[in-house]
């Protein structure tokens, strides 16, 4: 018999409209065939509380809470339990899937019949600036729950394969028909076209995560080069970012706009921090910015490291000179080799193979389930049958 599609409710620190990365990708697949409702974190700007609700062209559905500011916690998440149940309710879904992109809504879900419990562990969440206290004590909760973790990259696995027993690493992957437009000639956008050549471009959030100052003195030491930097702050002054002739920071740009960008850029770099923050980071854009043709330059990310940089995939340089000397080499590099290198390493990565071999673990424990549950009928049966029996005699 063939199984109703699942209604999966996302419990996520992150807004769908912030930054297009791994939760919109996996999900935008996943509502391909199933209901998703995408539940963000509160934001804290009205007097009565309200929920927001609209659909995404992919069809998920990204629900929004809006809390009074300085509304105690316990009051914050029992208005956004009964928001969750007032959703599931209209939707008609008494028993969802849920997925967990952090642990804190754990407190007031907790309470809901799940058929399953997911955790996308995409990053180590506790060693970001401004971390909850109540993260790693919620994760407990969580993972005590889950029916199956996973991880956004090898190192973070390493991390945390001891924490549950139904744990796989699962790097984020790429779309590289997407990112291959910028291999394409086309029209420049219009603030990066008066940028001079020799350009070193850098996209994703503007956080903790990077190295500014690393970004700052490159631009002091090679005036050269021009530095594009293209995506929001977060957590971050704007304005103690550095300012330099030969910095750029022309802020966030929509996913769709990314491969123009990348097309009028010489040099992709991956100027990180080596921090906590960083220490279990799989950065998404690696594999993105080989697909646009682009040489990369990161600094020692383990997991851009592992596999990028030992299999010539991506040039590795910590400090100042180091990672001038990185760009020159990745200039200087043969880019039709370097490209078809590139090319072969992407043929096995796509967003749709990623989601499908994260789905099939789910299925597998979808699957686990309904024979428990159908093992158990059957039993109860047996049971009820000899007691009739014996009452009969």
């Amino acid at each position: 018999m063939q199984r109703t599609p699942e209604t999966v409710l996302c419990l996520s620190h992150l807004r769908w409209n912030f930054v297009f990365q791994r939760p919109q990708h996996l999900l935008s697949r996943c509502a391909a065939d199933r209901r998703v409702v995408f539940f963000e974190e509160p934001l804290h700007d009205v007097a009565t509380p309200e929920l927001e609700i609209s659909a995404t062209e992919s069809g998920v559905l990204t629900s929004v809470p809006h809390l009074p500011a300085n509304l105690p916690s316990e009051d914050a998440e029992d208005i956004q339990r009964r928001m969750i149940d007032h959703v599931l309710d209209e939707l008609d879904a008494p028993e969802p899937l849920l997925w967990y992109y952090t642990p804190i809504p754990i407190a007031f879900t907790e309470h809901l019949n799940a058929i399953a419990i997911v955790y996308d562990c995409m990053d180590e969440l506790t060693m970001f600036h401004g971390a909850s206290p109540l993260l790693g004590h919620r994760e407990k909760r969580l993972l005590a729950r889950a029916d199956v973790v996973f991880t956004g990259g090898h190192s973070l696995y390493e991390h945390k394969r001891g924490v549950h027993h139904n744990i796989h690493p699962f790097p984020s992957s790429v779309d590289v028909p997407h990112f291959a437009r910028a291999r394409e000639p086309g029209d420049e956008p219009a603030d990066q076209a008066a940028i001079p050549p020799r350009r070193v471009g850098f996209f994703g959030v503007i956080d903790e995560r990077l190295n500014v100052d690393l970004i700052a003195e490159l631009a002091d030491a090679r005036p050269d080069l021009h530095f594009v930097m293209i995506g929001p702050t977060a957590k971050i002054d704007p304005t103690a970012l550095p300012r330099r002739n030969n910095i750029h920071w022309l802020g966030p740009k929509l996913y769709t706009e990314l491969p123009a960008y990348l097309a009028g850029w010489d040099v992709a770099m991956m100027p990180f921090a080596l921090n906590d923050s960083t220490r279990f980071i799989s950065p998404t854009k690696t594999p993105e910015y080989l697909a646009a043709g682009k040489p990369v330059v990161s600094t020692s990310i383990r997991d851009v490291v592992r596999p990028y940089g030992e299999r010539g995939l991506a040039w590795i340089a910590d400090g100042t000179a180091e990672f001038a000397n990185a760009i020159d080499d990745a200039l200087a590099s043969e880019s039709a080799a370097r490209i078809a290198h590139a090319d072969a390493f992407l043929a096995e990565l796509s967003w749709d193979r990623t989601w499908s071999e994260m789905w099939a673990h789910v299925e597998r424990v979808l699957v686990t389930q309904e024979l428990d549950a159908t093992n158990l009928f059957s039993a109860r049966g047996a049971a009820q049958h000899q007691l009739t029996t014996r009452e009969e005699r």
